[in-house]
C-alpha cells in the first residue's frame, strides 16, 4: 500500500480559557517545506511540534496554523483611566497655550488614543500547552488518514494502468513475428530488382540474420515486463499498511520503464507496433504524472 502526499487535518483541543484549532494541509514537495503559523505565545513549541512532523510526515509541502478562541469572561479589556487622564490634561495645557477652546465631548477624542484600552494578558499555562500538542496531534494524525485514503486510490489508478501496460505489450507479439517475415520479405525484393549485380547470397544472409537480431525487441519486453512486477512490488499489498517512502523508488522504476518502451518504438519499424507504443507511453504518462503525489 502506499501514502499520498495531498491531504487535509484538523484538531481541536480545549483548556480552561482557551479552544485551540489547528489545521494542516500537505501536498507533493521532493522534501518537508513546513510552514507554521501560530499566536506569539506558542512559538516556544514551534520546534518540538516540527519534529513531529517530520517524523510523521516525512515530505511534502506542509501549511500548520493554529487558532486560538479565547473562551475566557470578557472582562478581560478596561478602560485605562489613568492613560486617558494623562491625555485629557495635555489637550487642556494645549488648548489654553494655543488659544483654542477645549471640547465640549471628549470621550470620542481620547478613545481614539493609543493605549486608551488596556487588556489583562493571561499567561500560558500547562494546560494551554497539553491542549496546543493535542490538537496538533488530532490534525496530523488526520492528514496521515487522508493521505492513507488518497494513497488508496493511487493504489488502484496505478494498478489498473500498469495492467494496461502489460496488456499493450501482449497485443506487440503478433505484429512482431510478422514484422520479421515482412522486412525479410522487402529486403529480399528489392535486391531481386537489381539482376545485374552479383552478390553472395550466403553473405546476404548473414547480413539479414545479424539485421534482424538488431531489430529484435525480445530483451526490451522482458525487462519492461520486470519493470512492471518491480513497480507492483514496491507498491505493496493492497490490505498491507502504508509504509511510506516509496514515491521516489516508484518514480525511478516509472523512468526505467520509459526507457524500455521507447527502445521498443525505435526498434519497432511498423506502423501496428508503433500504434502501441504510443498507448503504453499514454499509460505511462499517466502514472508518471501521479508518482510525483505518492511519499
Amino acid at each position: 500500500m502506499i501514502y499520498s502526499m495531498t491531504g487535509f487535518g484538523r484538531g481541536i483541543a480545549s483548556a480552561p480559557n482557551k479552544k485551540i484549532t489547528v489545521e494542516i494541509k500537505s501536498l507533493n514537495s521532493k522534501q518537508l517545506d513546513l510552514s507554521m503559523r501560530v499566536p506569539g505565545y506558542f512559538r516556544e513549541l514551534e520546534v518540538e511540534v516540527r519534529n513531529e512532523i517530520l517524523r510523521d510526515l516525512e515530505r511534502g509541502k506542509v501549511d500548520l496554523v493554529a487558532q486560538v478562541e479565547n473562551t475566557a469572561p470578557e472582562a478581560q479589556s478596561s478602560v485605562n483611566i489613568e492613560v486617558l487622564a494623562s491625555y485629557k490634561k495635555q489637550l487642556e495645557e494645549a488648548a489654553s497655550v494655543l488659544g483654542v477652546s477645549a471640547p465640549a465631548d471628549w470621550f470620542p477624542i481620547l478613545m481614539r488614543m493609543p493605549e486608551s484600552m488596556k487588556t489583562q494578558l493571561q499567561a500560558l499555562d500547562d494546560a494551554d500547552v497539553a491542549a496546543f500538542k493535542e490538537a496538533c496531534r488530532a490534525a496530523i494524525e488526520r492528514l496521515a488518514e487522508f493521505r492513507a485514503t488518497e494513497g488508496r486510490k493511487l493504489y488502484a489508478f496505478f494498478k489498473e494502468k500498469t495492467a494496461n501496460i502489460a496488456l499493450l505489450l501482449e497485443q506487440v507479439e503478433p505484429f512482431e513475428k510478422d514484422r520479421v517475415s515482412k522486412i525479410r520479405e522487402r529486403l529480399e525484393t528489392q535486391l531481386s530488382r537489381l539482376s545485374s549485380i552479383e552478390y553472395d547470397k550466403g553473405r546476404l544472409e548473414q547480413e539479414l540474420i545479424f539485421y534482424i537480431e538488431k531489430l529484435d525487441v525480445t530483451e526490451e519486453k522482458i525487462r519492461l515486463r520486470s519493470h512492471i512486477n518491480y513497480f507492483l512490488e514496491t507498491m505493496g499489498g493492497e490490505d498491507e499498511r502504508p509504509a511510506g517512502g516509496q514515491g521516489k523508488k516508484l518514480g525511478f522504476i516509472a523512468q526505467e520503464m520509459g526507457r524500455e518502451i521507447n527502445t521498443l518504438g525505435s526498434k519497432s519499424n511498423d506502423a501496428e507496433m508503433q500504434k502501441i507504443v504510443v498507448k503504453m507511453k499514454d499509460e505511462l504518462e499517466q502514472i508518471k504524472e501521479q508518482v510525483l503525489n505518492v511519499l
